[in-house]
């Protein structure tokens, strides 16, 4: 470490060295907050060139300490990295030529054709999916996005995933069926279902037809939403350690007067996150169309949501589809970087199981432009006890995205 040091002492000042064998990169807080783990970003291009390094080369970050900080090297070319700033505050991180520890994954994602073409996602706070094309194949209307709760910062997906589908068990659950042997059967199959909390959380979230846990939509008037379905095309680019990112086309759809209207969707989840970044946008349409970011109102809790357009965001409580089985409460939030023209709670079309309506935010969008926003949940069995607490940290999330880190390099 003590050579790290000096390389770091030298790196800070940046003369007297021949060549410039450090980055050095300013990150400052402008609100009155201390900002812990929020990831930033800096020009890989830039960080390499003024270190003289090949594009295959390794680099290692320091904070001020000269304690290592895990990066991630994006699809956008970007270097990411976990930053703690206290309020009104600069840090300062070094980038130099070296090799990196090894890092644990913590996001994960991928498709799961053996379950109807899901593509599940998830970091060390929650687990999400949206459903695919196979299940819209079926019959099923599924449209918006699915809540997996867990409450350990390890991925858990893949094991939950490999259980529930595991083909040994489900033959061996229909054998006992046939047998006669139900109590059995009932026991196995709660055994391996996702639907049931096995110590690390659980499927426990309705979503139907409806935007689920905060999907975007286009609307054709002030009420009715025209739904996305499932997507037509998938691209994986980011797969940690630190940062998730999928690219999504859907299959055209008529929005008022367009016929061919298609939706490219960006959904990134970075470490430490409750929110996934969203980022979507509308070829082939011609004229100014609402666009609506929503969250499904179960009867459970009918009234369990807080509109703060002002402030940036919405939440709501839900009491999943079991609220008699100690399955907790599922916080559900939306975050706006810019400014929407109103939130409000609009009922469902049809009837569609307990779902009576969705809470949305609404935005003018414009033709060749894009839409941003922020949704993503948290538990009550994991570290967040009530709605007050759920409101707070939506409150602090959209402060942090109304005015993000600023960084120099």
């Amino acid at each position: 470490m003590k050579r790290t040091g000096l390389i770091f002492a030298c790196g800070l000042a940046l003369a007297g060295c021949a060549r410039q064998q450090s980055v050095q990169v300013e990150v400052s807080n402008p609100l009155g907050f201390q900002r812990s783990g929020e990831m930033v970003e800096v020009s890989a291009d830039e960080v390499f060139s003024r270190l003289a390094l090949a594009d295959t080369a390794q680099i290692v970050v320091y904070n001020e300490r000269a304690e290592e900080v895990p990066y991630q090297l994006t699809h956008d070319n970007k270097i990411i990295f976990p930053a703690t700033v206290d309020s009104c505050a600069t840090s300062r991180y070094l980038i130099q030529e070296g090799t990196p520890s090894l890092v644990n994954a913590q996001v994960f994602g991928r498709q799961y054709p053996e379950r109807l073409d899901d593509i599940g996602w998830e970091n060390d706070k929650s687990a999400y999916r949206l459903y695919g094309p196979a299940i819209l194949d079926r019959g099923d209307r599924l449209y918006g996005y699915d809540i997996f709760t867990k409450n350990i910062p390890d991925l858990v997906l893949e094991d939950r995933y490999a259980l529930e589908l595991n083909p040994e068990l489900r033959q061996r659950i229909g054998e006992l069926r046939k047998e006669g042997k139900h109590a059995e059967a009932d026991s196995l199959q709660r055994a391996i279902s996702y639907h049931v909390d096995h110590g690390t959380g659980m499927d426990v979230y309705d979503v139907g037809p409806t935007l689920g846990a905060g999907m975007a939509a286009l609307m054709s008037d002030d009420t009715h939403l025209v739904y996305p379905k499932a997507y037509r095309e998938f691209e994986i680019l980011d797969n940690g350690p630190l940062r998730f990112t999928v690219k999504l086309t859907f299959a055209p759809q008529t929005v008022r007067n367009d016929s061919n209207v298609v939706e490219t969707r960006y959904i990134q989840l970075d470490k430490g996150a409750w929110l996934n970044k969203t980022i979507v946008s509308y070829d082939y349409l011609s004229a100014t169309t609402p666009v609506a970011a929503g969250i499904v109102l179960h009867q459970q809790h009918p009234d369990g949501y807080v509109q703060a357009a002002e402030k940036g965001y919405v939440a709501y409580a839900d009491s999943t589809n079991n609220a008699h089985n100690d399955n907790g409460v599922i916080y559900i939030g939306m975050v706006f970087p810019q400014a929407v023209s109103a939130t409000k709670v609009v009922p469902l079309e049809q009837p569609a199981g307990s779902a009576i309506g969705h809470v949305i935010g609404i935005a003018d969008y414009q033709p060749h432009d894009t839409f941003t926003y922020y949704w993503g949940a948290g538990w009550s069995k994991a570290g967040i006890p009530s709605m007050d607490d759920w409101t707070h940290s939506m409150e602090r999330v959209a402060a942090q995205v109304r005015a993000p880190l600023e960084v120099r390099i």
